[in-house]
Formats: structure tokens, sequence, C-alpha cells
């Protein structure tokens, strides 16, 4: 079986990270199969996350009628993402992903990847933290959980050849439900649009970016 390096398109960091840029005009007649979009998924899901919580759940968007759905609250001037991109990908963070919390380190405990007491250490420590958590402190750390593992996706997929468009301009109070998730739950992210660039596009614009100095204090 071929590992995930030996299947990347692009494996020079310096150019997937430098070089990305939001794509807005994509070329509509690439697609991607479903198994390309999980490799990419399982790659972008080795984000760190709080506690090992995993707290992210993703929407893959790639057909007219799913996009349709997405065109109910999404911001009209990402239409062009909308109409164009081989996929839409939805991102919510899951704020009950720890009910699961049991089952993943009982698994990392029957694979050997930690002790008995390990393991019960965390269901001493981290499990309370979230069973008795605040919704809005579930909300926050799902919200950063996913946040991770987006960044990550658009990495991964310039690695595989694609370019991508982080997307915030829709409403989010709609997102979960148009999608057919409880709404209660699922707290909506981040859309990242997916594909190819179209050919000779001289839409797309350089971002100037701020210096290190600017952004930066040290203490």
């Amino acid at each position: 079986m071929a590992t995930a390096t030996e299947t990347l398109v692009n494996n020079d960091f310096k150019d997937i990270m430098a070089n990305r840029q939001s794509i807005r005009n994509f070329d509509p007649a690439v697609s991607i199969d479903h198994a390309e979009m999980t490799d990419m998924i399982s790659e972008a899901i080795t984000a760190p996350s709080g506690c090992n919580l995993q707290a992210w759940h993703f929407v893959v968007v790639d057909t007219p009628a799913g996009k349709d759905k997405l065109r109910s609250f999404f911001m009209k001037f990402n239409t062009p993402q909308l109409d164009t991109s081989s996929a839409m990908v939805m991102i919510f963070g899951d704020t009950l992903a720890y009910k699961s919390y049991r089952d993943l380190w009982n698994k990392a405990y029957e694979n050997k990847q930690i002790t008995a007491e390990k393991r019960d250490e965390v269901f001493k420590t981290f499990l309370p933290l979230y069973e008795n958590a605040s919704t809005d402190m579930l909300k926050a750390d799902a919200t950063v959980d996913s946040a991770l593992a987006a960044m990550q996706f658009m990495l991964v997929a310039r690695a595989h050849g694609y370019e991508t468009n982080p997307i915030a301009g829709y409403d989010a109070s709609k997102a979960a439900a148009a999608l057919g998730l409880d709404e209660k739950r699922y707290v909506p992210v981040m859309a990242i649009a997916i594909g190819k660039p179209a050919p000779d596009d001289k839409d797309e614009v350089k971002s100037v970016r701020y210096t290190a100095e600017q952004v930066t204090q040290f203490e």
C-alpha cells in the first residue's frame, strides 16, 4: 500500500505554505473522486485538538442539489466558488464529541498505545471537564479544533495538486439545518471551496501581507 507521501503531487512544504492563494474561479470540468477526498480528510484530521477531542465534522458538497442547499444561506458574492469548485467542504465543530471520548481512549489502550493507568487518568481529568462544561465552552473548543483541521485541509489540498478558498460568508444560523444536521450539536466553522484554478483566470488577486514585525510583540 502506498503511503500518503508517495501519493502527493507536491511535497515541497515551503511552496505549499508560501504560495497558497484563495481561488474564486475554479475549473468546473474538474471533479474529485470520493476516495481521494476521503484521503485528504484523513490526512487533515491528523491536526491537533484540545485533549485529543477531535471535535470536527466534515460535509462534502459536490452535487448540484447539494450546492443548491448552500445557496440558500451563502452570501451572493461567493457564487463563483459555488458554481465552479469541484466541491465545497463544510466543516462543523461537534459539541458532543466528548460522548465518544471513552471509546477513543479505550481503543488506544487496546492498541497498546497507552497503559490502562494513562487511560484511567484521562477519564478522571479531561473527560469530566467536557461532561460538566458549559455550552459556550463546548462551542469554543469545537471551533478551535475545527479551525486547525480546516487550515491543515487547505495545505493537504495543495499537496494533492488542488487549490482552495476558505469561506465564512454565509448565514451560520442556517448552515446545520440546511445540511440535515442537529443545529444544537454542530457549530459551523468554515466552508472551503476546492478544485483546480480556472485556466488563464486574470481576476485572482495576490494578497499583500503585513510583516511579522507589524503583528508581533515580544515580552
